[in-house]
């Protein structure tokens, strides 16, 4: 495994410390502070699992071995909450046998630290992969992103051939914007009937059948 060495870390973050060793929460958090790092604490897994409602960490640095719920258990638990699904988890363990460690990555981890903890090296793994998962999530987003405007740019062209009148266009706008055919009415000064005519020529032109598709295919690419 390749990782950056470089204590100092790029980007500052939240991270979650979960351990019942308060010597050990001290110290981490002695560490992390002086990085820059905003720290969370978790005794125990029910706690860490509760801190997940209401912030989402950079990363989480988990004890294996905690009374109640293992690090094994928790680390499961958190990849199945829907906050903790893309956050770093790094266990910090005493157990160094192939076995245990094999387990930490089967429950969802990304790394491991062997206690008792060196905390250069844990900066420098947690640096890593606070970087790393950084960069996923905005790839994710540009992905989203592009994905958006891709389907922006789609919807427009098939306005364009569409090829609705002026009349047609306000009459979509308005759907778009979640009125009613009364109130599309009232707002363009026309009759309920008119309305619906509209409607009919507008569906046909777009190739919908539903209110709903209408006004989705319009959302996209007309401010509302």
């Amino acid at each position: 495994m390749n990782l950056d060495l470089d204590p100092t870390p790029t980007h500052q973050g939240t991270v979650l410390v979960v351990d019942d060793a308060p010597d050990t929460l001290r110290m981490l958090c002695d560490a992390l502070a002086a990085e820059g790092y905003t720290v969370l604490v978790a005794r125990d897994g029910m706690q860490a699992l509760a801190r997940l409602d209401v912030v989402l960490p950079d990363a989480i640095l988990l004890d294996g071995v905690m009374p109640g719920l293992s690090g094994f258990e928790t680390c499961q638990r958190i990849k199945a909450h829907p906050q903790g699904q893309g956050v770093p988890v790094i266990f910090m363990t005493g157990l160094s046998e192939t076995a245990d460690i094999v387990a930490g990555f089967e429950a969802g981890g990304v790394d491991y630290v062997v206690k008792p903890l060196r905390i250069e090296e844990v900066l420098a793994r947690l640096n890593t992969h606070v970087r790393n998962a950084r960069a996923a999530r905005e790839a994710q987003a540009a992905v989203q992103r592009a994905s958006q405007a891709s389907a922006a740019t789609a919807s427009a062209e098939r306005l364009s051939h569409a090829a609705l009148t002026p009349r047609e266009t306000e009459v979509l706008t308005w759907l778009a914007r979640g009125k009613t055919n009364r109130d599309i009415a009232e707002i363009l000064g026309m009759s309920h009937r008119t309305v619906n005519k509209h409607l009919e020529h507008i569906f046909e032109k777009l190739g919908v059948e539903t209110r709903a598709a209408a006004a989705a295919l319009a959302s996209r690419c007309i401010v509302v």
